[in-house]
């Protein structure tokens, strides 16, 4: 099993090369993304976040300072507006409340901020470890809807397997490095979205073929 979880990424990298995720300028910036980015495009979350940068809102305290139903409008793109707005408000509130400042919540360990994000309404485990992997630096490996695509085609997981059951499987196999999660996840993005499809999968080209 160990060398298996180990080829999918050697071989991943090999062909796609390093991927640079996630993209965003501050770690703010990605919190955010990773709150907008829940049951919708990242095309459509770039569009929120370039014209936040725009409007000079594209900060924890300009944010923070929004009414909640101007913050709606202002992520409307991004769907689920509303209810995105609370999650947000609820997440910035938390943030403010337990450290004062983002850079504190951050600085906390990989388990406790982990918590602090999941005790947040709205956020769940998928949104919680992007935040802490992509905006905090902590090493936790994110699980979502393509990871277990693939490793289910590929009998790693049986159909039933949860959320924290996929996790274990890399955080048992693989070092723990931030860097090696960050690239092991994105790639696991971007052979699905080429080639494991949801449907109509090009497995005869795929980089996992075989294996």
């Amino acid at each position: 099993m160990t060398n298996r979880i180990q080829e999918i990424h050697t071989r991943l990298f090999d062909h796609f090369g390093p991927q640079h995720w996630w993209p965003g300028e501050t770690p703010f910036e990605v919190m955010l993304g990773a709150v907008l980015t829940q049951n919708t495009s990242w095309r459509n979350v770039s569009m929120v976040i370039e014209a936040l940068r725009q409007d000079g809102l594209l900060s924890f305290a300009a944010l923070e300072a929004l009414p909640p139903e101007i913050l709606a409008e202002k992520i409307r793109p991004s769907g689920y507006y509303n209810q995105k707005a609370k999650r947000l408000k609820g997440l910035f509130a938390a943030i403010r409340e337990d450290s004062g400042s983002l850079e504190d919540f951050f600085s906390q360990d990989t388990h406790t901020l982990r918590e602090k994000l999941l005790a947040v309404k709205g956020i769940g485990p998928e949104t919680a470890d992007s935040i802490t992997l992509y905006a905090a630096g902590k090493p936790v490996f994110v699980v979502d809807a393509y990871t277990y695509r693939i490793l289910l085609r590929h009998d790693l997981i049986a159909e039933e397997a949860g959320y924290e059951e996929i996790q274990d499987l890399f955080l048992g196999k693989l070092p723990t490095d931030t860097q090696l999660f960050n690239e092991y996840h994105a790639l696991l993005v971007r052979v699905a979205k080429e080639y494991c499809k949801k449907s109509n999968p090009l497995c005869d080209c795929c980089p996992l073929q075989g294996l």
